[in-house]
């Protein structure tokens, strides 16, 4: 029984080290080209060694996505991208198209080539054929069950890696395939552009009469009709083990550290928990579903695991998240007992916010003062992005991340 590696995304050098030091094994990362997350903050060539260099100090992998479907156009600044990321040194690049594939091969044999799950990756046949030509791991397509997982791994060889999605938004799609968003705004899901349309609300306008929309009329089940749940396996970890899957992949390249740092953390016990005993794991599980509900999500799905989804999964009521925890931000530095951050949202003195502990355990301390770069004091912090000292009468060491529960 192999222990699976946690997979975490990040979309920033913040939410990167976030990931790190809040349990992961390995971390995906997008560069300024060619990964499907456009509007994400994405790395540029400066960040992305920083990024491998500070997980490398730590043990952890990163993987840059190269998933694109490409275009003519695109193909001779791949070749280039690829010379860069050959200076660059990631543990493995993931690759959809075969084009790519094949400048991968040519520019940078040396580093691994996952094969992302835009492939369309259902059958075990789909696996030896990227095998066959040098790929070694394969990210498996969200529409798959776990016995189908299961069967796949029995007939593929033992060094062939299984990736699959446990946690995060799922798409109205194949594998993330989507073409809603190139139709309605010209802007391409599967060259990184995506506009999320499957969140919005429609009406339909019949063809004689245009311009006169008739709503789809709301019942118990409103009218959101393609906003899924979101998928959440935190309850079926020893299933997922015994389907043989290496890497447990979490959805979010665009998601906040407060996001990544709540997720991480709470499968990185989950699966720790698990390999000391599932009776263990078992016993923590009141604690699993509590804290991995204190992130943004849109309730929650086991998405195809057990069975095709069906109108249980959808949300048709409201396109928001569910939100209990607001992000206040990270420990930047210590300084005569008091705790320099970048303020994300508004919190004020006498408030008690929460330290996340990577270890899993939680903290509550009283906000006795905040003051801004100059020593002023400040009886709140109102302005986004405002770097502020808070004094909680506790060091806290740099990385750390704050948080306040809603009212």
């Amino acid at each position: 029984m192999r222990k699976p590696e946690l997979l975490i995304p990040a979309g920033s050098l913040e939410v990167l080290k976030t990931a790190v030091l809040y349990g992961a094994d390995a971390v995906y990362i997008g560069g300024e080209m060619f990964g499907l997350r456009a509007k994400a903050k994405n790395f540029s060539k400066e960040d992305m060694i920083k990024g491998l260099e500070f997980a490398h100090e730590h043990g952890v992998k990163v993987y840059v996505t190269a998933n694109i479907v490409a275009h003519n156009e695109d193909l001779e600044e791949v070749r280039e991208y690829m010379k860069e990321l050959k200076e660059i040194k990631p543990d493995a690049l993931i690759i959809s198209d075969p084009a790519i594939f094949t400048i991968a091969k040519e520019e940078v044999p040396e580093i691994d080539i996952h094969i992302s799950t835009q492939a369309n990756n259902t059958n075990y046949g789909t696996y030896l054929f990227w095998h066959s030509l040098g790929a070694t791991r394969v990210v498996s397509a969200r529409e798959l069950s776990l016995k189908e997982i299961k069967e796949i791994r029995r007939n593929i060889p033992d060094e062939l890696e299984i990736e699959s999605f446990i946690h995060g938004a799922m798409c109205i799609s194949y594998s993330g395939r989507c073409l809603l968003s190139n139709y309605f705004t010209g802007r391409d899901a599967n060259r990184g552009a995506c506009t999320h349309p499957c969140r919005w609300k429609y009406a339909v306008m019949e063809e004689s009469r245009p311009g006169e929309y008739l709503p789809i009329e709301e019942n118990e089940r409103g009218t959101y009709i393609f906003n899924s749940k979101d998928l959440c396996m935190i309850e079926y970890i020893p299933e997922i083990i015994d389907a043989g899957i290496d890497s447990l992949k979490i959805e979010g390249r665009m998601k906040t550290a407060l996001y990544v740092a709540t997720v991480a953390r709470t499968y990185r016990k989950a699966i720790d928990d698990f390999f000391v005993s599932e009776e263990h794991y078992r016993s923590n599980m009141d604690y699993y579903k509590e804290e991995i509900a204190k992130c943004t999500y849109r309730q929650f799905t086991t998405g195809f695991y057990f069975q095709k989804p069906d109108e249980n999964t959808q949300i048709y009521d409201s396109n928001t998240y569910v939100k209990e925890y607001t992000y206040i931000g990270m420990v930047e530095e210590c300084r005569d007992g008091k705790i320099k951050l970048t303020q994300r949202n508004k919190f004020s003195v006498g408030e008690e916010i929460e330290v996340m502990n990577p270890d899993g355990s939680n903290e509550l301390l009283m906000v006795h003062s905040i003051q801004d770069e100059e020593g002023n004091p400040m009886e709140s912090a109102p302005h986004p992005k405002q770097m502020i000292w808070v004094d909680l009468k506790k060091e806290l060491p740099k990385g750390y991340i704050l948080r306040r529960k809603e009212e």
